[in-house]
């Protein structure tokens, strides 16, 4: 029934919150500790050694078969309750080269080696902390209610997924050979709205993406001397200008197709203002809500880059490599509907809101779908929903008349000052997780 054809002052079911489920007042607290451990101790993606460990503990303290080490750090465990379908709550265990500056108590001052070796400030910047906290609640209250369903419950908590590499790395390193293969994989991802909320999408979570990588190697020299040079910056800087028109000129604007040039390096840490570098890199990313959309972007990147390159007096060599790339997120429609009707049983149709789709990405469609299919599991079923992370007084504070306004200004993924609401956030996601298991796991009776 739609909200026009109600009559005023009337309710359904879904406007009615479920009554609370028995017993998860009781994990509040071990919930949040293991949050706030989480948050205080993060680790860079591949290096999630002792966030691995920790989850691993707590679910074997649970009683699941533990299974560690899987594509690096991943961890995957397993509780048989009987006949029934396999259900696979997923969560991710690395965090971001980003300085924390929330001003919190429980703040990361963690840092690690870069890339180049030298150290980075870590921060969980993207919210997997909490995504772990509310799995490992979602986990101890079914493996504590076997009475309440009937199937396999699987939990997986995956390595690098900010770099788009663990899911491939745990299905290459056989993570669906070692475990029962699911029949649905469930997902939930923190985003600055209303905590106590979560939101659903009748068509993309998130965007696809690629990350490429245009290699420029001309001949360096003199800055003095530029027209001596086969100058690498000149033609990369000339890219990073165009590719903007990639978006605005070359897609159609329902296609929702964003082209960012995210960093350009020249040179190496010693270089000084007075050489011409031999050699600039540029990393770009593309995003869009189809392949094929994501294919023309990719492929006008490249025509760009090369084009460049070829207009200067002496051109750079050039080489274009995907660094890696990751499919859109598309939850399935019958988890989606099933899912979507659970969670407004449990919360009321007031805190169960659409999703417009984010252009964001995820590696989570490589363990469902098409990607599942390609390690030798089709059939596999995706459902993904968003998980409010914005607290009461922050929501208040920020500046802006509207919901729209508001979202504009409040810090996102990512933010140094992205800080969910930490008593909300694992609330909602604990009872978002328990209610979709529940509703996608076989029931005593069946």
């Amino acid at each position: 029934m739609s909200t026009r054809s109600r009559r005023p002052g009337t309710t359904t079911r879904h406007d009615r919150p479920a009554p609370a489920l028995p017993g998860l007042d009781a994990l509040s607290v071990p919930t949040a500790e293991l949050y706030l451990d989480l948050h205080r101790h993060p680790e860079l993606s591949g290096d999630e050694r002792r966030t691995a460990a920790r989850f691993a503990d707590w679910l074997d303290a649970d009683g699941f078969r533990v299974l560690r080490g899987i594509g690096g750090h991943g961890v995957a465990a397993e509780l048989r309750n009987g006949d029934g379908p396999a259900v696979l709550l997923r969560a991710e265990l690395d965090a971001l080269p980003v300085a924390e500056d929330t001003g919190a108590p429980y703040a990361s001052t963690a840092t690690a080696p870069g890339p180049d070796g030298r150290p980075v400030p870590v921060m969980h910047a993207c919210g997997h902390d909490a995504h772990l906290a509310c799995a490992a609640a979602a986990a101890r209250w079914l493996a504590g209610r076997r009475e309440q369903w009937r199937g396999t419950l699987l939990v997986v908590g995956q390595p690098a997924e900010e770099t788009l590499s663990g899911a491939r790395a745990m299905l290459e390193d056989g993570l669906y050979e070692r475990i029962t293969p699911p029949d649905d994989v469930l997902a939930q991802h923190t985003a600055p709205f209303p905590a106590g909320m979560v939101a659903h999408a009748d068509g993309p979570v998130m965007a696809g993406s690629a990350l490429l990588e245009a290699r420029f190697e001309g001949e360096g020299g003199h800055a003095a001397t530029p027209h001596l040079t086969a100058d690498p910056l000149l033609a990369a800087a000339g890219c990073v200008v165009r590719l903007s028109a990639v978006a605005a000129r070359e897609s159609d604007p329902a296609e929702r197709v964003v082209v960012t040039a995210s960093s350009l390096r020249a040179g190496d840490s010693g270089s000084t203002g007075n050489v011409i570098a031999s050699t600039a890199v540029l990393h770009v990313t593309v995003r869009a809500f189809s392949e094929p959309a994501l294919d023309r972007a990719v492929a006008a990147v490249e025509r760009v880059v090369r084009a460049e390159a070829a207009a200067a007096a002496r051109p750079p060599r050039v080489t274009v490599a995907a660094l890696s790339r990751s499919g859109v997120t598309l939850a399935d429609p019958e988890v989606t509907a099933t899912v979507r009707a659970a969670h407004q049983r449990q919360f009321g149709a007031a805190r169960v809101t659409g999703w417009p789709g984010a252009t964001a990405t995820e590696d989570f469609p490589l363990l469902t779908g098409a990607g599942a299919a390609l390690h030798g599991r089709p059939g596999i079923r995706g459902g993904y929903w968003m998980l409010g992370a914005t607290g009461p007084a922050q929501w208040a504070a920020a500046p802006g008349g509207g919901a729209a306004e508001k979202l504009r200004v409040l810090p996102a993924n990512h933010s140094p000052r992205y800080l969910p609401s930490v008593r909300l956030t694992l609330e909602t996601g604990t009872a978002a997780l328990v209610t979709a298991a529940l509703a996608r796991l076989g029931t005593p009776e069946g």
